[in-house]
Parts: structure tokens; C-alpha cells; sequence
């Protein structure tokens, strides 16, 4: 009888081995790769994740990311010790006592499974990091029941190589939280507008909530149901001792009080910037530098560079302050002038064939146009569907617009809105403090700051005074106010008029330098040009950074070149510099995604003028300030300290200019229409006084009044070596000459050349 019963005995203990002994096996043999390979050491210990690159301010403050996915790596020590202790009481409230696979959970999740009661889940947060680092495909049940073996294998070996703090950190930072928010950094910032360091228990609760089905409990999609999965985590948070039930009573009430901020690269600071850094700088930058980890290039949308740039966020945003408000205001007093016009957008003397041209040519510039190319219509076909009424949104000064528009009409209403490009730097080391490219970047694409190039006008004429400042002319140098012609190669002469013609009173009087440009007199500059020539005046601008095709023709000393905002800056911006050139620079270094610096950028330089030299330039351009057609800046913006500027004002008002220079920060502002058609039609309004100046001057305005910043108003240095004998007060000549109460008295009459 003993002997039978020993026999049950073992046939039990077999019975109760067997599976044990039979899942050992297969445990076994899948640990040696005979289901399939695991992920190696090097796999293991330095996961690819796409990370997303960031762009930083001077300030170390995020301007924004290029990404395939939202995410941003912290370390354990950066995570908020709510988020923490939540996560480990709802997941894993044994987490530090087992070593990847919870034996103890497993055991009750299997026998809830046979039992039909709900034990709760086995996997623990190892596990579930385990899964995300290496998903899951779509598998058969005999295939999945061997990837849990494999995922219970990896989850053991990431408890061998990284420590407890270090798991959770990669699994905060590898959850994905919907919404372009991968990782608790991205979601903290997306969903609270917070960092994860300082998440309040509620905040942080409701994201560990989502670690359950973030699909179910998306907040956006699902508020309620997040809410209560959230007072579940609290609940759980009480249960083990990180909570007091008084304040979880508290807690639980309390609304989720999101404040969603989707990322969009339309939004936050600097869009123009960024966007001009990843289609115009890092394409080209990624394809000379080779990732190590992937022996490819760097992917600017994977690879987490860090790249830092010299914009300061408090200027930027003041700046973008700045152009917002005013543009605003300038937009309202255009769109009445648009109301006079029979062509609106275009002036009254763009003919029918002209506007055609400019329609044609931007309906095959749209992403409209060329996606119809691409999928097979012929040109004809393509903008037919132009004049088909769709349903779109617009951009107005009153925010966005739902409206039913033919695409056609929608190019042309776009048209009517005016267009700036801002940019500020310090003069000393060439770095970019502040960079608005446009009105908005979500409509509006087009980058005014480097991008576009514009006639500048008179802001061209500081240019064409160096040449005699540089031979020697003092500011008080008097040259008679009368008409210059100047010979041109196929025999014509060439001979400017000044904006007022020959009814100016002061026509055939003497009149200084200094005067003279701050008057933006024509018959001065062309006088100046006549003694140098088209070629001198080319090879300084040249040696001043400006790129941009200059024709050596007489007529560019009245501004007729297209050049841009950044290099007409940085050229001026010479003068503040002490004569010493300076390229504008807006990146300092990239960086990998462990801090490895992989580049730095110095600005070339060019001392072009003399420390003295450069000091009679900026006193020749205070005059334009002081007396002359900047004056606006005191009369109106109240900015009394030392500045030296140029406006200036292209044919038919097509182009407003402003440039300024103080002796810690430049800043130039251009503002027109899309085309050149499309402009003022009065003088008044036109003019770079009214249309371009006000930006810079609200910028100064906001940027001395924000002390933090510590930018002074002190006065130029003046040179020791400076010829004492040099004249530049020159009222004893000019007190009765060009008075000028802050209104442009210039205009670059073009129509003689």
C-alpha cells in the first residue's frame, strides 16, 4: 500500500515539475538564440532611440526640435520624485526587491488566469522597458507565448546592465504619451507646459495613468477617463505609502487643468530662424559629418544633436513683440489704401498683363501647383483647379479664418498683406541676438531676413560716404547741392534728381556731408560716386560681407541693389565695430546627444576701416537720427540716447528700410509687399521713416526697458588717436539747411538712370 501511494506521490511531483522543467527548457533555449536572436550586449546597453534634435537660445532656453519623434532624454536625477514613486506604486510596487521578472506577480497573474480573478499584472517595469526597446511584430499565440520568454531574458540582462534608477529613467523617456509627446519630457512640456522636474502629484499621476492604454486614457480625446485612472494611481500612491489619504481626498476632486501646448514647428520662438538652420545649414552640415554609432550621416531628425545658436530669448521675443504690433497697425492703414485701388492688391499702373504674369508665376511657386504636377495633370489642368472654390483656412490681423475661397483668390488676398524682415546683432562679436523673418510662419513661409533680397534704397548711401570719409573728408566737408551727371559707357549720361527736384529751395546752396545724408540728398551722393567710381564702392561692400550681385553701375549708390536684411546689417554694423568687419554669426556649436562638441563656428573678420575712420562714419550717420530722416526715433519712440541709422525708401514705396547702431546692438528692419507692385501709394505712408523705422524702434524701446538684459546707453568711444582738429559738429553750417521734424524727407528717384 506504501508503495502505491509512493508512486502517486511521484507521479504528482512529475505531474507538477513538468511544465516548470518543460518552460526551463524552453527558457533555456531561447536564451541561446535557438527562436531567434536577442539583442547583444552593445544593443542592450546603447539602445537606438530616435532622438529629436534641439535648437537652444544664447540663454540655454529651447527654441524648438526637428524630429520623427518628439523625444528628449533626461537623466533619473531630473525626474520629479512624484513621477517616480507613482510610476513604481502602480507598475511595479516591488520594483527594487526583484531583479527584472516579478516571480511572485507572474505566479498570481497566472493563477488569476486559471482562476478567472483579476490578480493584477505580472510584467513588471523592466519588462514592459523590455518591450518598448524591442516591439512586438504580429504574432501567432505560440510566437507571442516565446516572446514573453524573450522579453522576461531581456529584462533580466537590463537589470545586469543598468542600475534600478537608470531603468526607470529609460522608461519614462521611452513611453510614448500621444500627441507628438515621446518620452516625460516632451509630455510634461506638451500637457503642462511644465518641466518634468517640477510636475505637481496630480500632473505627474495622470501621466503615469496613461502607461496603462494611452490610447483610452488620452486626456485630449478622453478627459474623464483619465481622470479617474488618475485618482487610481493616487489611490495606489496611498496604498503604499507615498500619500496621505487626507491629501489624496484633496487630490482626487481636483480637475485635470491641462494646459495642452501641442509642439509645432510654426510656434514658439524663432520659427524663420530655425526653419532657415534645418533646410539651409544643418542638410548640409549632416552630410559632411558622419555618425559614429551609424557610420551614416547625422539625421538632424534622429540623432539627437544639440545645436546652440546666439539669439537671446527675451530679444526675440521683443522683437517679435515689436513687428507684431506694429505691422498690425501698418497692415490697417494699408488695407484702407488697398480700398482705393482698382487692381487692389497691385498699384494703379500695373497693367492687366502684368498682374496675369505675377498670378501665373505664383500659382506654379504653390505646394498646390507642383503636388497636381506630381500626380500626373498637365500645366493646363493643374490651374484649372485654382479657380474651384475649397474650403480653407486664412491668416487675418484678426486671427484665423474659415472660409470658402477658389485657391486662385487666395494667392491674390495673401498679396495684400505687407511683409518685414528684422534682424538685431551685437556689433562686437557678430552674433545674431534676434531674427523675425516675417509676419507669420504658419501662412506666411518666405524668410525676409536671408532668404529674400530687396532694394535697399538709401541705407545703401552709408556705403558710398565711406569712400570719402576713408580719403580724408571730414563730416563738415561742404559740397554745393547741385545736379551731378556722370558718363556712362554707351555715351548717355547718368544725372539723379533729388526727391524734390528742382523746387527744393536749398537747390545750389552749400551743404555737408553729415547733412546731406542725413537729408538722403541724391545730388550729394551721385557727386561722391562721380569722384570714386561704381567699382570702389563695390570692392568695400564686398570686403563688407554683402554677397549679393552688385553691378558696377553709378545708379547703386542711390541703393538700387537687391540685398538682404542679415548682410546689410552686418555690413553696417562695421561702423560699430571699430571699423573691424564682422560676420554675422547665429550658430556657436553642435553638439551629439551625450554633449560631445562636434563643431564650432567662428566668425571670419575684416578690418576694413581705421578705429577712426569708423567713429566719422557713425558721427556722419547720427546726423540722420539727430536732424535728418531718422528723428522719428526721438520724436516719437523718446529714445534720446546715441544712435547712428539710415533709412531708407526704394521707387514707388516698393521697399521701406531702417538701420540702426548703437554701441552694443545693431538692428535693421525691412518691410514691403510680396511683390514690388504692391505698395503705398502715398509718400507719407511709404516711406522708411513710417513703414520700417517704428519696429526698430519699439524693439530699443522694450529691450532698454527690460534691465535684466544689461544693455546700456552709453555714447560711441571716441578714439584716442583722433585728429582734434577734425570738425563734426558742423550746425554753423546747417542750422538753416533741410529742417526736418521727423518726417523722411527722401525719396531714391531712380528714373533718370
Amino acid at each position: 500500500m506504501a508503495q502505491k501511494s509512493s508512486k502517486y506521490v511521484k507521479w504528482l511531483w512529475i505531474l507538477f515539475l513538468s511544465p516548470v522543467l518543460v518552460i526551463f527548457i524552453i527558457v533555456t533555449l531561447t536564451g541561446m538564440g535557438t527562436f531567434g536572436a536577442l539583442p547583444n550586449v552593445e544593443e542592450l546597453v546603447n539602445p537606438k532611440n530616435n532622438l529629436a534634435t534641439i535648437v537652444y537660445s544664447g540663454d540655454l532656453k529651447i527654441l524648438g526640435k526637428y524630429y520623427s519623434e518628439n523625444r528628449v532624454n533626461v537623466n533619473f536625477n531630473q525626474l520629479d520624485k512624484d513621477l517616480v514613486e507613482a510610476l513604481i506604486a502602480t507598475e511595479d510596487a516591488r520594483f527594487y526587491e526583484h531583479s527584472g521578472v516579478d516571480i511572485k506577480a507572474l505566479g498570481r497573474a497566472i493563477a488569476g488566469a486559471f482562476t478567472g480573478g483579476n490578480k493584477g499584472g505580472g510584467s513588471t517595469v523592466t519588462q514592459q522597458l523590455a518591450k518598448m526597446m524591442f516591439p512586438r511584430e504580429k504574432l501567432s499565440k505560440p510566437e507571442l507565448a516565446i516572446r514573453k520568454m524573450k522579453e522576461w531574458i531581456i529584462a533580466t540582462r537590463l537589470e545586469k546592465y543598468y542600475t534600478k534608477d537608470e531603468i526607470l529613467a529609460l522608461y519614462l523617456n521611452k513611453f510614448d504619451f500621444l500627441n507628438l509627446a515621446v518620452g516625460v519630457k516632451s509630455a510634461s512640456q506638451i500637457y503642462f507646459n511644465r518641466s518634468q522636474d517640477s510636475l505637481k502629484i496630480e500632473q505627474a499621476a495622470m501621466l503615469v495613468g496613461m502607461a496603462k492604454n494611452p490610447s483610452l486614457f488620452n486626456p485630449i480625446r478622453f478627459p474623464d477617463k483619465t481622470k479617474l485612472r488618475r485618482n487610481v494611481v493616487l489611490n495606489q500612491m496611498v496604498k503604499y505609502g507615498y500619500l496621505s489619504k487626507q491629501k489624496y481626498d484633496s487630490l482626487k476632486v481636483l480637475p485635470l487643468d491641462l494646459s495642452f501646448r501641442p509642439e509645432d514647428h510654426n510656434d514658439g520662438l524663432a520659427p524663420y530662424l530655425r526653419e532657415y538652420i534645418r533646410d539651409n545649414f544643418l542638410k548640409g552640415w549632416c552630410e559632411k559629418h558622419i555618425n559614429p554609432e551609424t557610420n551614416k550621416p547625422y539625421n538632424i531628425y534622429k540623432d539627437g544633436l544639440r545645436i546652440y545658436t546666439t539669439i537671446d530669448s527675451r530679444m526675440q521675443k521683443y522683437a517679435e513683440e515689436a513687428v507684431f504690433e506694429h505691422m498690425q497697425d501698418l497692415q490697417k492703414i494699408f488695407d484702407k489704401d488697398l480700398r482705393t485701388k482698382k487692381n487692389a492688391p497691385f498699384a494703379w499702373n500695373v497693367n492687366k498683363q502684368e498682374i496675369e504674369n505675377i498670378m501665373n508665376s505664383s500659382i506654379k511657386r504653390s505646394d498646390r501647383f507642383r503636388a497636381a504636377k506630381k500626380a500626373g495633370m498637365n500645366d493646363a489642368d493643374a490651374i484649372a483647379t485654382f479657380y474651384k472654390p475649397a474650403q480653407m483656412t486664412v491668416y487675418s490681423l484678426r486671427g484665423e479664418i474659415d472660409t470658402l475661397m477658389t485657391p486662385f483668390d487666395s494667392i491674390k488676398y495673401y498679396k495684400g498683406f505687407l511683409q518685414t524682415g528684422f534682424m538685431a546683432m551685437e556689433p562686437q562679436t557678430g552674433y545674431v541676438k534676434a531674427w523675425v523673418g516675417g509676419i507669420n510662419h504658419k501662412h506666411f513661409k518666405y524668410d525676409h531676413v536671408k532668404v529674400s533680397r530687396r532694394q535697399v534704397g538709401s541705407t545703401f548711401k552709408p556705403f558710398v560716404y565711406a569712400l570719402a570719409i576713408q580719403e580724408g573728408f571730414s563730416p563738415c566737408h561742404q559740397v554745393p547741392n547741385v545736379r551731378t551727371c556722370i558718363a556712362l559707357p554707351d555715351g548717355k549720361d547718368w544725372c539723379p534728381s533729388n526727391s524734390d527736384g528742382p523746387n527744393d529751395k536749398n537747390n545750389g546752396k552749400m551743404i555737408t556731408l553729415k547733412k546731406a545724408l542725413a537729408n538722403s540728398i541724391n545730388y550729394i551722393t551721385a557727386w561722391i560716386m562721380k569722384q570714386y567710381g561704381p567699382h570702389a564702392v563695390v570692392s568695400l561692400v564686398k570686403r563688407l560681407g554683402v554677397t549679393s550681385e552688385i553691378p558696377e553701375v553709378p545708379s547703386i549708390c542711390l541703393g538700387t541693389p537687391d540685398i538682404n536684411v542679415f548682410e546689410m546689417v552686418g555690413a553696417i554694423s562695421t561702423f560699430a565695430n571699430k571699423g573691424t568687419y564682422i560676420q554675422p554669426t547665429f550658430i556657436t556649436r553642435i553638439e551629439d546627444k551625450n554633449g560631445k562638441v562636434l563643431e564650432e563656428f567662428i566668425p571670419n573678420t575684416d578690418e576694413v576701416f581705421s578705429e577712426e575712420k569708423a567713429y566719422v562714419m557713425i558721427q556722419l550717420m547720427r546726423g540722420v537720427v539727430d536732424g535728418g530722416t531718422g528723428s522719428r526715433l526721438r520724436s516719437r519712440h523718446k529714445l534720446m540716447n546715441q544712435i547712428a541709422g539710415k533709412t531708407g525708401t526704394t521707387q514707388k514705396n516698393a521697399d521701406g528700410w531702417f538701420i540702426g547702431l548703437t554701441p552694443e546692438l545693431a538692428a535693421g528692419a525691412w518691410v514691403g509687399g510680396e511683390d514690388r507692385s504692391i505698395h503705398f501709394n502715398s509718400m507719407v505712408e511709404g516711406q522708411g521713416a513710417t513703414m520700417a523705422l517704428p519696429i526698430w524702434g519699439k524693439f530699443f524701446s522694450k529691450v532698454y526697458a527690460d534691465k535684466h538684459l544689461k544693455v546700456s546707453k552709453n555714447e560711441f568711444v571716441r578714439p584716442k588717436n583722433l585728429d582734434p582738429n577734425l570738425e563734426m559738429d558742423c550746425s554753423k553750417y546747417d542750422n538753416d539747411l533741410y529742417q526736418v521734424s521727423g518726417e523722411e524727407n527722401e525719396f531714391d528717384n531712380l528714373k533718370d538712370q
